[in-house]
């Protein structure tokens, strides 16, 4: 009997495998090379870094010794590098006193605490920039780490009888601050400032050691930051491991017999926060990978 010609186009069926499933046979035969599957693999990676420190979270350097004992910048030491919450004034408001961000430094402000070394080479150069974009290396120092103490519409000025700084007339509950042991432990006094509208009075939690809106561009107006600069919140101290904490945003301005749970709550809500971000990326790496297999 004869066979039945196969039609034009059409190819004859691949013998079935014994034990394997038609399904099995497709994966087999789309399996990719690994030399093929490793750089997509990077540029992924690559790609979901970048969009996830471009608009979710991003890695910063603390270089300053500005922010001690809160975080630790400290010359000659490893400086912690920090999760900086990009939502949280884009999304749920404005930053609010007691809040640590990031910034980028107003065009009002004359004084540098750190100044990042850059090679002459310019290759060397841009990987020095993109490792700092990425918390591998010192930021540029154009971007500035501080607490903010007062917002737009309050008046702050220093200091009353008891070395406090005060607004609104107000003074502040500020168990952050550290005095720098060759430094004092007395605060230099400024003159009242109304932060305009938009604005923020930032200051260092290294109190006698901290170029900030006291100083830069010699205080007064010329000290405050507008909230456009803002780059995020700082959530928490992810390296070193050792010090693998939550930055707290203790509110300065509130009654200082504030239940001691309320001082807790935001430290360990920062930490909380950070894992969504690290989940969903986890999430998203997965299922790409498993689309490209």
């Amino acid at each position: 009997m004869a066979e039945s010609p196969v039609p034009d186009g059409d190819e004859p069926d691949e013998p079935a495998e014994p034990g394997r499933s038609a399904g099995e046979r497709r994966g087999k035969r789309k399996k990719r090379p690994f030399w093929v599957e490793i750089p997509l693999l990077i540029a992924m990676a690559l790609v979901l870094t970048i969009i996830i420190q471009s608009f979710i979270a991003r890695v910063f350097v603390i270089p300053s010794e500005s922010m001690e004992q809160t975080l630790h910048g400290c010359s000659g030491c490893y400086g912690d590098r920090v999760l900086v919450d990009r939502l949280a004034y884009s999304v749920f408001g404005d930053p609010e006193p007691g809040d640590v961000v990031v910034f980028h430094r107003p065009d009002t402000w004359n004084r540098s605490e750190v100044h990042t070394a850059r090679s002459d080479n310019g290759f060397v150069r841009w990987v020095q920039g993109i490792g700092a974009e990425f918390g591998f290396a010192a930021p540029d120092e154009d971007d500035v780490v501080k607490r903010v103490v007062a917002v737009g519409g309050q008046t702050v000025r220093c200091c009353d009888e008891a070395n406090r700084v005060l607004v609104d007339d107000k003074p502040l509950d500020e168990p952050y601050v550290y005095w720098q042991p060759d430094r004092g432990s007395r605060q230099e006094e400024f003159d009242a400032v109304s932060v305009p509208r938009g604005m923020l009075f930032v200051m260092g939690d290294n109190r006698n050691n901290s170029a900030d809106s006291r100083v830069q561009g010699g205080g007064g107006r010329n000290g405050v930051v507008p909230v456009d600069n803002v780059i995020g919140k700082v959530r928490a101290v992810i390296l070193p491991p050792s010090r693998w904490r939550g930055v707290g945003d203790h509110d300065p301005q509130q009654a200082l017999s504030a239940p001691a749970w309320q001082e807790g709550l935001p430290a360990g809500v920062g930490v909380a926060a950070a894992w969504p971000t690290l989940w969903l990326a986890r999430r998203l790496r997965s299922r790409l990978r498993k689309g490209t297999g």
